[in-house]
């Protein structure tokens, strides 16, 4: 994930059964396949540069990953999909969904453990 994936801007998010890629408006490409998903964070940037204020973030084990703003048409899918992965934490995920905090919400990890 590049450090300016979440202000760049998406020209299309597709969610499929591989995966998740997102297309930038420069032309290059993010993705993480679900089989490579190692981690999901939420972040809630208020007052941010852009219009959108809340990023799901998905980590890839390799350390690649996309930031996926909450109201791109593809996010309401995505989060259909993240909460089918098992241990996923639907607490957390309503926490920052419905917060102003600048913070980061982890709300999956591989293996389960979310710490919470």
């Amino acid at each position: 994930m590049s450090p300016d994936s979440s202000t760049a801007h998406s020209r299309a998010v597709s969610v499929d059964d591989t995966g998740v890629r997102r297309q930038l408006a420069d032309g290059s490409e993010e993705r993480v396949d679900w089989d490579d998903l190692a981690a999901v964070v939420v972040r809630v940037i208020p007052e941010g540069l852009s219009d959108e204020d809340v990023f799901l973030m998905l980590a890839a084990a390799d350390g690649t990953g996309t930031a996926v703003p909450s109201g791109d048409p593809a996010a309401d899918a995505l989060i259909e999909r993240l909460q089918t992965l098992p241990g996923f934490d639907h607490e957390t995920f309503v926490e920052a969904m419905t917060t102003d905090a600048d913070q980061a919400y982890v709300v999956w990890k591989a293996g389960g453990d979310t710490g919470a």
